[in-house]
């Protein structure tokens, strides 16, 4: 077992390390009180290829292995937790268009997503069973050569912004989870309607529902075989769910670090405030959480390179990790007094930030029964 990293992984982490501090940081609670879509980090972000981190080296991307992608996605979230949406999006339309669309899809939309000059969205979710994604209602009928796609897709991350999303619609409504297919839909078709959310959090990544009524789109847009659109976005649910964990923990480590800076240089009754085991005990506490944390998601990260299964600890990653660094923040947020209730600093942000992905990409009651079927076996849970 060798836990360290390579040459290449320690210059991509002290690169994005400095670009994160020096770039994405500064407008990280600019861009919540405004809640307009920071376009000018976004475009400073593809510069250094963050949004090619999975795409193949013949459209423009990095093709990086999965864990150079998870430290890379670490690093940004020390900077703009936010933006890492960017990161995480165009990961999962790295791995399933650049494994399952077309030639034609791939090269119109994967180059330009890695150079920043298109948004992509995923649209799987729904407004009346977010967690039962089987279970959608979008249908998309087949005319032709064409499909007609209607429904309503709800938490749709950079929907006000995306210039396409890849939606998940039902082909054969009586199949279940064998009848979804998706398709590439580019979102200034007619018949598309958005509209943003009023969000706690992430206010950057102008999240909000899409609306599609009898959206034509050809046959080529298709990604993949007809009704076999549900295990392959599975399969990459598997990968982005380590991810969120790293980003989660990336949000938590600086505010840990901020909190550490701030308990050493605030004195009470002669001292800092770090002196007393009631302040310096649970960071000390923190910080050994979030490093097991951190090594559950790179292993999960190391299997998916190695091929071998990886479901489980991906749910693990997703069940624990959000739910944790949440906790982590929390305690930051009341180790700063009263000031860590103000705007004033950034960890507040950093707590209604980080809880969002508590939610997204599958409930931790989700994961946990995914856990479940692994340690007894599906036919008895």
């Amino acid at each position: 077992m060798d836990f360290a990293l390579t040459e290449d992984q320690r210059i991509v982490v002290d690169m994005l390390g400095a670009f994160a501090r020096d770039v994405m940081a500064p407008a990280y609670m600019a861009t919540d009180r405004s809640g307009a879509f920071p376009r000018e980090t976004w475009t400073r972000m593809s510069e250094v290829g963050l949004f090619g981190l999975r795409v193949p080296e013949l459209h423009g991307g990095q093709d990086l292995d999965c864990v150079t992608a998870g430290l890379a996605i670490e690093q940004a979230a020390r900077g703009d937790f936010n933006l890492c949406y960017g990161i995480l999006n165009s990961c999962f339309m790295g791995d399933l268009l650049g494994r399952f669309a077309g030639d034609g899809l791939q090269r119109d939309w994967l180059g330009p997503m890695a150079a920043g000059t298109r948004i992509l969205s995923v649209a799987l979710t729904e407004p009346q069973g977010g967690s039962d994604a089987a279970g959608i209602r979008t249908r998309a009928v087949r005319q032709g050569s064409d499909y007609v796609i209607t429904g309503e897709k709800a938490s749709v991350t950079l929907v006000m912004a995306a210039d396409a999303a890849v939606v998940f619609a039902k082909t054969d409504p009586e199949a279940g989870a064998r009848g979804v297919s998706a398709f590439l839909v580019p979102l200034d078709a007619s018949g598309i309607g958005r509209t943003p959310y009023a969000d706690m959090g992430s206010r950057g990544i102008v999240r909000g529902a899409l609306f599609l009524d009898g959206v034509r789109v050809p046959e080529s847009h298709r990604i993949g075989p007809e009704n076999e659109a549900f295990s392959k976005v599975m399969s990459t649910f598997d990968y982005t769910r380590a991810l969120i964990g790293l980003m989660c923990l990336g949000a938590a480590q600086m505010a840990l670090e901020d909190t550490i800076r701030y308990t050493r240089d605030r004195h009470a009754f002669g001292k800092p405030l770090s002196a007393n085991q009631g302040v310096s005990f649970p960071v000390a506490e923190w910080a050994g959480k979030l490093e097991m944390a951190r090594w559950l998601c790179l292993r999960t990260l190391w299997l998916r390179d190695a091929g071998l299964p990886h479901t489980a600890e991906a749910a693990m990653c997703k069940m624990l990790v959000p739910e944790m660094c949440v906790g982590a923040i929390q305690d930051c947020l009341v180790l700063h007094g009263h000031y860590g209730y103000t705007q004033d600093f950034p960890v507040e942000q950093r707590l209604r930030d980080v809880m969002g992905q508590i939610i997204a990409d599958g409930t931790p009651q989700i994961q946990k029964l995914i856990v479940a079927r692994h340690l007894f076996g599906r036919q008895f849970v």
